[in-house]
């Protein structure tokens, strides 16, 4: 029982692996377990070359963290100096599309149509007003109507995309982490966006 249990199985598997009296479901167990690994030792080696590449450039700044290409279309996307802007640039950096270059094509895609003069005048317009709104009450009446203009600044794609990953395990927990690091008010604009992408549209 020792052996399974350092092995990575669960007391709920190694009951029913004991239960088995022919051991039949040990090697499917085992089986399941070793492709498991061989996942997580993927994925730890796909983190671990971009943490060496990383480590190997000239200089660290926050902006390595990001992918370069991700990097490039983003470039001015947030205005400087703003709070909220380094929150939300942080967020982008936790997108992981490991060395799968599908995957950064599609983030590159979603991105896109933010990086238009216009939308960038509008995307620094509503970072400024999440910066004011700061120190305002969750029923400050500028709350929803900035819910309301983010929710509608967003590219329907992207939208979309947001609304899938609060499904996701993996990649649900933004929302909270972003609400856990913002003041009140703020974190009650996000909702509202949220809640504001979800309503069917007519």
């Amino acid at each position: 029982m020792r052996r399974l249990a350092e092995l990575g199985l669960s007391l709920d598997e190694i009951r029913d692996v004991l239960a088995d009296d022919q051991g039949r479901e040990l090697r499917e167990v085992l089986t399941e377990l070793d492709a498991d690994l061989a996942r997580q030792q993927e994925a730890i080696a796909a983190r671990r070359a971009r943490l060496a590449a990383l480590l190997a450039g000239a200089e660290l700044n926050p902006d390595a963290t990001v992918a370069p290409d991700l990097a490039d279309a983003l470039r001015d996307l947030h205005p400087a100096g703003s709070a909220f802007a380094a929150l939300d640039r942080e967020m982008i950096s936790l997108i992981d599309t490991g060395a799968d270059p599908a995957a950064r094509d599609h983030v590159l895609a979603l991105f896109q149509p933010l990086t238009t003069p216009e939308a960038r005048e509008r995307g620094h317009a509503l970072t400024a007003r999440m910066d004011a709104i700061a120190g305002a009450d969750p029923a400050d009446p500028r709350v929803a109507v900035l819910a309301a203009d983010l929710a509608a600044h967003l590219p329907a794609e992207m939208a979309a995309a947001m609304l899938a990953s609060l499904d996701d395990a993996e990649t649900g927990r933004w929302l909270d982490l972003m609400s856990d690091e913002l003041t009140p008010a703020q974190a009650e604009v996000l909702r509202l966006m949220i809640t504001t992408l979800k309503e069917p549209k007519t």
